[in-house]
């Protein structure tokens, strides 16, 4: 069973996608990487996004990922405290320690396509 059916799928991952974002948008240092960014419909990928890392349906190729962030000029630091707020958020959600150690790995397989 994948972590998305074992968490309960695309509800569950929703609302953790919500709680992140309020994390980051509380975050000096990640609050203005959001500013003029329609949070809806950035939600909306996030979750699928989230999914995708979660062993869900949907999916995101490398190439995607860099046409998506390419021009945020996100850096190292940036990356990392989204990570950990994603970490923090996952505990939250009581998504078992191995499970996040997973899921991470997975996300920071993609670092090179996000970082600039």
């Amino acid at each position: 069973m994948s972590h998305f059916e074992r968490y309960g799928g695309l509800p569950f991952v929703s609302k953790m996608v919500l709680d992140f974002y309020d994390r980051v948008l509380g975050s000096e240092r990640l609050a203005p990487y959001f500013e003029s960014v329609d949070m809806r419909r950035l939600v909306d990928h996030q979750a699928k996004f989230i999914s995708a890392i979660m062993e869900g349906p949907a999916s995101y190729t490398g190439e995607m990922l860099m046409e998506i962030h390419g021009h945020l000029d996100i850096d190292e630091a940036a990356f990392d405290e989204m990570v950990t707020l994603l970490g923090e958020t996952m505990a939250e959600f009581e998504i078992d320690e191995p499970d996040r150690a997973a899921i991470r790995d997975r996300l920071l397989a993609a670092q090179t396509c996000i970082v600039r």
